[in-house]
């Protein structure tokens, strides 16, 4: 919000400077951004009036004026202005003068003629991007007044920052009433007399919805001159509050918004004498705006009606078919209390934003109606002259403002300082809030203006503020600091993080909305979680999965040039399930798992000479996700599976204990298309609960007997997974105490004499050893023995020759 320290300072007006006032504001929560000067520097620059002149003798566009420039001598000024003309006042920069940046005036002669000093536009002065001609002045303003003094340009233009519970402080007054509680100094609110009646029309209004206005008040002025021109004080504050002067009546509304925080609509009463409706919209009503635009309203939309046609969104923006023109002479000045849920993101809806929108959504004092639509009224005969009707003002529905309980105890716990009870009690004096206290509580009555007052930290809040946060102190607390210990089996995200931070992977952050078709088709998942308001139309559902925004990445990087790409993430996925309720981290019906998900593509290793240049495979991304898993990688069982995402024979589930808690592979060839990849990337994701516990690694003596290595070659049928006999050996290896010399097995060789061989030889390589004895030869084959009788029995396996 922009506003001049100048307009501030008619309301309150503290013996500070500047930076001071700025400084105070900011630490109450009123964020300073940047103040400005209201014009550049400058320097010997005054008013003068223009007393004659004459054309130049050499010269078409040039003329010669005679200047009074408050000194009692006539200035000769040579001009090529085309609006330079007898009896304007006009900049006059005397000789020695200097201009915004560096240029100095010294008497010259343009074409023969002399010429002792300059006559300024406005962008000359740096006051605006107006060069057409010289800047007229006011007839007001005396000869050889300085021009900052007559035209208050050592004013600060001061833009805050406010966060979106102080709806109370978009205006001028509500920035007034902070300064005034934060430096005691008196508060001059503006005169809300009521005008003269002199006329007896109203304009009939219906409000038909309580739950979209909550008080509605109006009346009929009449004989307005809409071609009036708008003050010179009027047109500058609202300069320099960022809004372009437009017309008398559409200047004075603006301006009343900015002083008092009171958005107002003007209709020509030629277009809704009929009367009002006030009321939600029918679905597929048309309106043009006042911007040109012809929007469809929706059933949730509001509208002031006229005759059963829309004629303005209701606390948004007028249409163009009631607006006034410089041609109105009989208006219908409106101003209203919409309940802020009824305005809340209708104007993002339709892609546009508007200050009456801004400041309703948030929430606008309902009380004070009466009395900022007389001072509306007020401007309006004292510029534009006309007879007006009595107010009409409808009160239909007002907020409750049930009284705020705060804890004097609580205050001074939360603070950590110690407050008397007559300090709190003057603190909300200066803020304006009617308070009563009982059993060391205060009982605080919001006024209507502060729709952020609801709890007792806001309370708190408020007392923090005007105490003064630089005024409490830095102690550190007193308490028996015991550390807490991280659980050793636990392996919490910065631990997961870090195992694929270390095996070259890079995180990236997505977002958790995606493509509706990554969802459909990918992810295989028809009935993902739509959003309400997407950000954009392609990002329309919340993901199931984390593995398409990974390719999204890879394909970014390829078509950058990017020969390899490694990248994780770790993020919440969203998936419907009838049976979560709510709860405090949990929304009814939308389950919210953590995943962690990798891929890989390009080569297995960056670019090197000691290494030759291979693709990146399913045995390599597999190797990563076991060093993962960690401890959890000896009891983790890969299956083959079927995922739209995934190539079909390339792809499994992880199975852990049992249970499946992810899946790995290689993208789809359909895909590949799609992302414009010339080969697929190896993907995985896993369930982050399933394995962030894990055992504790129990430390073992190493043995110091000799390892024995055996091979075992066998026949199985085709479809005899490796899986299922390594099930078996381990079986064996737990029920069998001969058998518990076995340490470890791996598969080292598959062969097949052709393709379609009907069975295949499965080559495996024990390590075997005893922890006390050396193994000899008649206990090593009796072991053996054992486990190639328990693999001819279950898959009836035969010895290989």
């Amino acid at each position: 919000m922009l506003f001049s320290e100048s307009w501030l300072r008619r309301f309150v007006n503290p013996p500070i400077n500047t930076e001071e006032l700025t400084h105070r504001l900011t630490m109450a929560g009123l964020e300073v951004e940047e103040v400005q000067p209201a014009a550049p520097a400058f320097s010997q620059i005054v008013v003068g009036e223009i007393t004659s002149i004459a054309q130049h003798p050499d010269a078409d566009r040039l003329r010669v004026c005679q200047v009074d420039d408050g000194s009692g001598q006539s200035l000769q000024i040579v001009c090529g202005a085309p609006n330079a003309a007898q009896g304007i006042k006009v900049p006059v920069a005397r000789i020695g003068a200097e201009l915004p940046g560096g240029m100095k005036i010294s008497p010259v002669k343009m074409r023969g003629v002399e010429s002792f000093g300059m006559l300024c536009s406005a962008r000359e002065l740096g006051l605006s991007e107006d060069h057409e001609g010289l800047l007229v002045l006011s007839a007001q303003c005396e000869n050889g007044m300085d021009l900052r003094q007559a035209l208050d340009l050592d004013d600060q233009i001061i833009e805050i920052k406010l966060t979106p519970n102080r709806a109370d402080c978009l205006s001028v007054l509500g920035v007034a009433r902070e300064l005034a509680a934060l430096t005691g100094e008196p508060l001059h609110m503006p005169a809300y007399e009521p005008v003269a009646v002199s006329i007896p029309d109203t304009l009939p209004v219906k409000v038909q919805d309580a739950d979209l206005c909550g008080r509605f008040a109006g009346r009929v002025i009449k004989g307005v001159n809409a071609r009036a021109v708008t003050p010179d004080w009027m047109r500058q504050r609202l300069a320099r509050s960022g809004q372009r002067p437009i017309s008398a009546l559409v200047d004075i509304s603006n301006y009343v918004m900015l002083e008092l925080g009171r958005p107002t609509h003007v209709f020509d009463l030629q277009h809704v004498n009929q009367g009002l409706e006030v009321r939600w919209a029918v679905a597929g009503e048309k309106l043009e705006l006042l911007s040109g635009v012809e929007v469809v309203l929706d059933a949730d939309v509001g509208v002031i009606a006229s005759n059963g046609v829309p004629c303005s969104m209701a606390g948004i923006m007028g249409g163009e078919d009631s607006a006034v023109t410089l041609d109105t002479q009989d208006i219908y000045l409106e101003a209203a209390f919409w309940w802020p849920e009824a305005i809340m993101g209708r104007a993002r809806r339709y892609k546009f934003s508007s200050d009456a929108s801004h400041r309703f959504e948030r929430g606008v004092d309902f009380a004070s109606i009466p009395e900022h639509l007389e001072r509306v009224t007020a401007l309006i005969l004292e510029i534009c002259g006309g007879q007006a009707g009595p107010v009409d003002d409808q009160v239909v529905q007002l907020p409750q403002r049930p009284s705020v309980s705060m804890r004097l105890a609580r205050c001074q716990r939360v603070l950590g300082i110690k407050l008397e009870q007559a300090e709190v009690a003057a603190i909300f004096t200066s803020l304006g809030l009617g308070f009563s206290y009982t059993d060391d509580t205060f009982h605080v009555t919001p006024p209507s203006y502060r729709f952020d007052l609801n709890i007792e930290e806001d309370l708190i809040e408020e007392v923090a503020r005007i105490y003064g946060f630089e005024r409490i102190p830095d102690l550190p607390p007193v308490a028996a600091a015991q550390m807490c210990i991280d659980a050793e089996g636990l392996r919490g995200p910065h631990a997961l993080r870090a195992a694929l931070a270390a095996q070259d992977y890079q995180e990236v952050i997505n977002f958790s909305f995606v493509q509706e078709d990554w969802e459909t088709k990918i992810c295989g998942n028809a009935d993902p979680i739509r959003l309400l308001n997407p950000i954009a139309s392609q990002l329309a559902v919340m993901r199931s999965s984390l593995i398409p925004s990974l390719i999204a990445n890879i394909e970014h990087n390829a078509k950058r040039r990017q020969p390899r790409v490694r990248v994780f993430e770790l993020g919440r996925v969203f998936m419907r399930d009838q049976h979560v309720v709510d709860g405090p981290l949990t929304v009814a019906h939308v389950n919210q798992p953590n995943r962690i998900a990798a891929a890989a593509w390009g080569g297995v290793v960056a670019e090197q000479w000691g290494q030759a240049d291979r693709h990146v495979d399913f045995y390599d991304v597999k190797r990563d996700l076991e060093n993962l898993l960690g401890v959890h990688a000896a009891s983790t069982r890969y299956e083959p599976t079927e995922h739209p995402a995934l190539h079909p024979g390339r792809s499994a589930k992880v199975m852990l204990h049992g249970k499946e808690i992810g899946l790995i592979g290689e993208l789809h060839p359909q895909w590949l298309s799609t992302f414009d990849l010339n080969k697929a990337p190896v993907v995985f994701e896993l369930d982050m609960a399933a394995i962030a516990q894990q055992q504790v690694v129990q430390a073992q003596g190493f043995s110091k007997q000799p390892v024995v290595v055996r091979d075992l070659a066998v026949w199985v049928e085709s479809g005899v997974q490796y899986q299922s006999l390594r099930n078996t050996i381990e079986q064996v290896i737990a029920q069998q105490e001969q058998a518990a010399i076995i340490k470890d097995v791996q598969l080292f060789d598959v062969w097949r004499e052709s393709p379609d061989a009907t069975e295949k030889s499965l080559a495996l390589r024990f390590w075997l050893q005893d922890h006390d004895s050396t193994l000899e030869d008649a206990r090593v084959d009796a072991c053996m023995q054992l486990i190639l009788q328990q693999l001819m029995q279950q898959h009836q396996a035969k010895v290989r020759a």
